[in-house]
C-alpha cells in the first residue's frame, strides 16, 4: 500500500513465511474445499499487504469461488481482502467487478444472521468510493429497525461514518438518528446515536439532553460519558449555557462508574470555579482515589489534586479537606503515599494542623506491628512530615517531640536519623523545649542501635546540655553506656570469663549437665557438658563499649568533643573542686579510650586521626585558652545556626521557583473580548479535548512559545551530501519513551525514482516499530516519511541506514545511498532531580557501576565549570551555593539526575586550580555512578562531547 492510503487494520506477517506460488493458490481456489480456500484467501492478503500487486484473473476468481462461501470465516477474511485490495483502475475509475461486490454486501446487509449484518456494517464505515456506498443506503437504513442491538448500533456508525464522508448520499442523517434516538432503548445503540448528533449536528443532540436531564443518572456509562464531552463543548463555545446543565454534572459525581466521576469531576472544574464546584470535584477525586485498586489511578488523579492546589483560588477550598486526602494514605504503594503527604503539606493551615499530626502520629504507631515492605520508607516519609509540621507551626512541636523521639531506638537507621535531623533543629529553633529534648533523649540514649544515630545524640546532647544538672545527667548516661570501671580491666575480665553480670542470673549450675541425645538408628545416648565444646553467645556490652571493642573509635573521638564542651561549661557553673573532680573523671574516659585503642582488645585498633583528636581535647580541658574555649562552646552552635539558615533559604527559593508567575498585562496590550474570542484567552481557557489530544500527538511535552522554531531546527540532522542524487535530512522528536524520525527525501536527479525505501538499522536498546513502505519520486520531487523507535532505557543509541531505489528503465542494480548516523542524545530522558545528603550516600555505597572522566577543558574558573557541566549533563547540584562560594584553589560538588525511566544518576565533582597561575585550565575528575552501565557510559561520553564542544568555542573565538 502507497503512504497515502489510509490503514484500519494491521495483520502480523511472520518473516520466514514461504513464497507464494500463483498456480497452486490458483488451483486452491477454483477447485480446493473450504478450508482451502480459506488458507489461500489468507496467502493473498499477506501478500497484498507485502506491497505484491494481486496476479491478474485473481480477482473475478475470489469474486466466483471464495464470494458464495456461507462460511464465517471466510466472510470475514473477504472483509479484509476488500478492505485493502485496489478498487479503481490507475485512471481512477472503478473497476467493473466491484459491482458484483457491491450486489454481494447487499445480500449481506439483507441476510438473517446479525454477525453477518453487523460485521458487514462496520466494514462499510471503512469504504472511501462513494459508487459502492450508493446503492447499499436503503439497505443500511432498513437495518436501523433490525431487532438484535448488535446490527443497530453498527447501522448508526456506518450512517454516521457516511454522512461525514459522503454527506450527499444520506443528506436527512442527523433527523434520520434523532428519530430514531427518541425510540431506542439499548444503551451502546443510544450511546452511537447520540456521539453522532454531538458531532454533526450539536442543536439536535442538546433538544434530547434537555429532554431527558433527569434521566441521566440511570443512563450506562458509555452514554454518559458522551453527555459529559458534550456538556463541555456546549459550555466552552457558549458560557451562557452553563447554568442550564451544570446541575446534571453534579449529578453525574454520583455516577456508578469510576470513568464518568473523574471526567464529570474534571468538567466540573473547568466549567465552574465556585468553591462548592470545587469542593464537590475535590471529594469525588479523593473517593476515586481511596476506592480505585489500580496504583496508576490514584497516581493519575492525585496529579490533578495536585495541579488544583496549585491554584491559588482552588488552594483554601482544598485546605478544608486535609483530612479527607490523608484517607490516601490506607494506600500500600509507597509514591502515592509519598505525593499524598507532600500534598498534604502544601495544603495544611494552622485550623487543621492538629487534626494532621494527631492522625499522622497514629500512623507512625500503626508502623512499629506491620510487616509491609516499604514499612521502614513509610515510617521515614511520617518522620519528615511530621518534621515539616513541627518548623511550619512551631505550637505542635512539644506534642511530636515525645512521640519522634521514641524512634531514635529504631533498628532502621533511616527513620532514626530523620528523627535525630529533626530533634537537632528543633533544639536550636525552639529554646521553651530544650528540656523536654534532652529529658527524652537521655531516656533513650542507651536503646539507640546505630552508631551513626549515638555520634549525632552525643553531639546534641554536648551542645545544648547548659545546666548543671543536665550535665550531670549526660555524665551519668555516657558512664553507664561505656560500662563501670575501667574499659580495659572489664574486658580483661570479659576474656578471662569472669563476668560479673552472669554472677547472679538463676539456673547457673557449676556442675556437669547431662544431656539425652537421640541417635540415627533410634538409639538412646547421653552427654555429658565435661566432654561437648561450649558455644558461648556473643557477651553482652554497654553499647559505647560494642562500638569501641568492634574497632569504631570515631565515636570516641565525638565523645571526646562532647565531654570537653560539658567540662568547659561545668567549670563555669560549679566551684573550683566540682569542676577539678569532674575534669579528672572526663580525662580518665579519655585516656581509657585511647588504652583501649592501643591494647589490642579491640578488633581494630584505633587510628591516628581519632587518637590525636582524643589527645587534642585532653590538651583543651587541662589548658583552657581563650579561643579554643570559644569554639567549642559557641562556634559549633553558630555554624549549627548558618546551616539550618542557608538550608531554610534554599528552600524559599526552591518554593519560588515551584510558583507561577502571575499574568503581566501591559498597557498597550489588546483586550480579549468573549464575544469574539472563544478559544484561547476565553472564559474558560482553552478547550481541554482538544489539548489532551495535541498532547498525545506529541508524547505529552507541550513545547513553549520557541516549541516549533530554533529548537526544532537544532534537531534536524542532515543524512546525505548536497551533491548526492538523492538528499535526505531527519528531523528527531523524542517524546517520552520513543522517538519520531520525520525523514525528508529529496530526488535531486531529472529521473524517475521508483521503489525507493528508507532502509534503518538500530544500535543501543532502541527498536524499530514499522517497516517505512516504498514510496516513487518523480524529478525534483521530494516526500516525507515518518518512522517510529521505541526506547527502553536510558542510553545513547545510533540509528543508522540507507536510502534504496531503482531507476526506470536501468538494467543494473539497485543503487544506494548511505546516510550518516544519527545519534540519540541521552539529555532527552533525563530530568534534574533532588535528594537528601542521606540518600546521596547510601545509593553512591549502592551503585555498582562507576565512571571516571577526566576534566579537559579551557575553561579557568572552577564555578564557570560547574555551571558548563550542570547545563550540559542536565543534573541538580546539591552541594548549597555557600559551600561553593569564595576561592580555595579547589572545589567538591555533588550532582543528581533521574530519568524518566526511573533510573538515577550520581556525579562527584573534584577540581581544582593553582592560586598561583591564574590562566591556568581548571583540572581534576568526575566520578559518574548509576545502576546500569548504559546510563554511566553514556554521562561520560556526554560529558567527554560537551568538554571537546567548548574547547572547539574557545579555538573559534579565539
Amino acid at each position: 500500500m502507497s503512504v497515502e492510503q489510509p490503514c484500519y487494520t494491521l495483520i502480523n506477517v511472520s518473516s520466514d513465511t514461504e513464497p507464494y506460488n500463483e498456480m497452486h493458490l490458483k488451483s486452491d481456489l477454483e477447485k480446493g474445499d473450504t478450508q482451502q480456500k480459506v488458507e489461500a484467501l489468507k496467502k493473498i492478503i499477506r501478500m497484498i499487504l507485502a506491497g505484491e500487486r494481486l496476479p491478474a484473473g485473481f480477482l473475478m476468481m475470489i469474486i466466483r469461488y471464495v464470494l458464495p462461501l456461507p462460511d464465517h470465516t471466510a466472510k470475514k477474511l473477504l472483509l479484509i481482502f476488500w478492505e485493502i485490495v485496489p478498487k479503481t483502475t490507475p485512471d481512477g475509475k472503478l473497476l467493473q467487478e466491484m459491482i458484483l461486490v457491491c450486489d454481494a454486501y447487499r445480500k449481506d446487509l439483507q441476510h438473517p444472521n446479525e454477525f453477518l449484518r453487523g460485521s458487514t456494517l462496520r466494514f462499510l464505515c471503512k469504504l472511501k468510493e462513494p459508487e459502492l456506498l450508493e446503492p447499499l443506503m436503503p439497505s443500511i437504513r432498513a437495518c436501523l429497525e433490525h431487532r438484535h442491538s448488535y446490527v443497530r448500533r453498527n447501522a448508526v456508525l456506518a450512517i454516521f461514518t457516511i454522512y461525514q464522508n459522503f454527506e450527499f448520499l444520506i443528506p436527512d442523517a442527523p433527523e434520520l438518528i434523532s428519530n430514531y434516538l427518541d425510540g431506542e432503548q439499548d444503551m451502546s445503540c443510544k450511546r452511537n446515536a447520540f456521539l453522532m448528533l454531538l458531532h454533526a449536528d450539536q442543536e439536535r443532540a442538546l433538544s434530547y439532553l434537555s429532554s431527558c436531564l433527569d434521566q441521566v443518572t440511570s443512563f450506562g456509562d458509555i452514554l454518559q460519558l458522551v453527555i459529559v464531552e458534550l456538556i463541555y463543548k456546549v459550555c466552552h463555545t457558549n458560557p451562557s449555557e452553563r447554568s442550564r446543565f451544570i446541575r446534571c454534572i453534579y449529578n453525574l459525581l454520583n455516577s456508578s462508574s469510576a470513568a464518568v466521576r473523574y471526567e464529570a469531576a474534571g468538567t466540573l472544574i473547568t466549567l465552574s470555579s465556585a468553591p462548592t464546584a470545587i469542593r464537590a470535584a475535590a471529594s469525588c477525586y479523593i473517593d476515586l482515589i481511596v476506592k480505585e485498586s489500580d496504583n496508576n489511578v490514584k497516581l493519575i488523579v492525585l496529579d490533578k489534586l495536585v495541579s488544583l492546589g496549585e491554584h491559588p483560588t482552588y488552594n483554601r477550598v482544598l485546605q478544608d479537606l486535609v483530612m479527607d486526602i490523608l484517607r490516601v494514605l490506607s494506600s500500600p504503594d509507597l509514591e502515592v503515599r509519598r505525593k499524598t503527604l507532600s500534598l498534604a503539606m502544601e495544603l495544611v493551615n494552622s485550623r487543621n494542623i492538629e487534626e494532621m499530626v494527631l492522625f499522622l502520629k497514629k500512623e507512625v504507631s500503626k508502623t512499629i506491628d506491620s510487616e509491609q515492605e516499604d514499612t521502614g520508607k513509610y515510617r521515614q516519609l511520617l518522620v519528615r512530615t511530621l518534621h515539616s509540621c513541627s518548623i511550619k507551626f512551631p505550637d505542635v512541636a512539644a506534642t511530636v517531640i515525645p512521640v519522634l523521639i521514641v524512634y531514635l531506638t529504631d533498628s532502621n537507621e533511616l527513620a532514626a536519623s530523620d528523627v535525630l535531623v529533626f530533634i537537632r533543629e528543633a533544639i536550636q529553633k525552639f529554646e521553651n523545649l530544650r528540656p523536654l529534648i534532652i529529658e527524652k533523649l537521655l531516656e533513650s540514649f542507651r536503646s539507640i542501635q546505630s552508631v551513626k544515630v549515638h555520634r549525632a545524640a552525643l553531639w546534641i546532647l554536648g551542645e545544648y546540655a547548659t545546666s548543671v544538672p543536665d550535665i550531670e545527667a549526660v555524665i551519668k548516661e555516657v558512664s553507664l553506656a561505656l560500662g563501670e570501671g575501667s574499659l580495659i580491666a572489664a574486658e580483661n575480665r570479659l576474656k578471662q570469663g569472669d563476668v560479673e553480670e552472669n554472677k547472679l542470673e538463676p539456673g547457673n549450675q557449676t556442675g556437669p549437665v547431662v544431656t539425652t541425645l537421640v541417635t540415627s538408628d533410634g538409639t538412646y545416648a547421653t552427654q555429658s557438658a565435661f566432654n561437648s565444646v561450649q558455644t558461648s553467645s556473643k557477651e553482652k556490652r554497654p553499647p559505647l563499649r560494642q562500638y569501641l571493642v568492634d574497632g569504631d573509635f570515631f565515636i570516641g573521638a565525638s565523645l571526646s568533643s562532647t565531654l570537653t564542651k560539658l567540662a568547659l561549661r561545668y567549670s563555669n557553673l560549679s566551684t573550683p573542686e566540682k569542676s577539678n573532680r569532674f575534669d579528672a573523671q572526663i580525662m580518665l574516659i579519655m585516656s581509657g579510650i585511647i588504652h583501649l585503642g592501643q591494647s589490642g582488645l579491640s578488633t581494630k585498633p584505633i587510628t591516628n586521626d581519632d587518637r590525636d583528636h582524643i589527645l587534642f581535647c585532653l590538651r583543651v580541658i587541662s589548658d583552657r585558652s581563650q579561643i579554643i574555649t570559644d569554639i567549642f562552646t559557641e562556634y559549633c552552635r553558630k555554624a549549627l545556626n548558618d546551616m539550618l539558615v542557608a538550608k531554610e533559604f534554599e528552600e524559599v527559593s526552591y518554593q519560588k521557583s515551584k510558583q507561577k508567575t502571575g499574568t503581566k498585562i501591559q498597557t498597550d496590550d489588546p483586550i480579549s473580548f468573549l464575544q469574539l474570542e472563544t478559544d484561547k484567552g476565553g472564559e474558560l481557557g482553552e478547550n481541554v479535548f482538544e489539548t489532551s489530544l495535541s498532547q498525545a500527538l506529541i508524547g505529552g511535552r507541550l513545547g513553549g512559545a520557541d516549541a516549533f522554531g530554533a529548537n526544532k531546527l537544532n534537531k534536524v540532522t542532515q543524512l546525505t551530501g548536497l551533491s548526492d542524487p538523492v538528499y535526505s535530512e531527519a528531523y528527531v522528536h523524542v517524546n517520552q519513551y520513543d522517538i519520531v524520525l520525520d525523514v525528508l527525501i529529496v530526488n535531486q536527479s531529472n529521473d524517475t525514482l521508483q521503489n525507493c525505501i528508507l532502509e534503518l538499522a538500530t544500535l543501543g536498546d532502541l527498536k524499530l516499530v514499522d517497516k517505512p513502505q516504498p514510496v516513487v519520486l518523480a524529478p525534483k520531487d521530494f516526500c516525507n516519511i515518518k518512522a517510529n523507535v521505541k526506547v527502553s532505557s536510558t542510553e545513547n543509541g545510533i540509528i543508522f541506514g540507507n536510502i534504496v531505489y531503482d531507476l526506470t528503465g536501468a538494467i543494473s542494480d539497485r543503487n544506494v545511498v548511505v546516510l550518516d548516523d544519527i545519534h540519540i542524545d541521552i539529555m532527552d530522558y533525563i530530568v534534574p532531580a533532588n535528594c537528601s545528603d542521606t540518600e546521596f550516600m547510601r545509593m553512591w555505597a549502592e551503585f555498582e557501576w562507576e565512571n571516571k572522566v577526566t576534566v579537559n577543558t579551557t575553561l579557568t574558573d572552577l564555578n564557570e565549570y560547574l555551571k558548563h557541566l550542570i547545563k550540559s549533563t542536565n543534573m541538580k547540584c546539591l552541594t548549597p551555593e555557600k559551600a561553593l562560594s569564595g576561592q580555595c584553589g579547589f572545589m567538591a560538588a555533588n550532582m543528581y539526575a533521574k530519568s524518566i525511566f526511573g533510573e538515577d544518576a550520581l556525579a562527584n565533582l573534584s577540581i581544582e586550580k593553582p592560586f598561583n597561575k591564574p590562566e591556568a585550565p581548571v583540572q581534576g575528575h568526575i566520578r559518574i555512578r548509576a545502576k546500569s552501565q548504559g546510563m554511566a557510559l553514556s554521562l561520560g561520553d556526554k560529558i567527554n562531547s560537551s568538554q571537546k564542544i567548548n574547547q572547539h568555542i574557545k579555538i573559534v573565538s579565539a
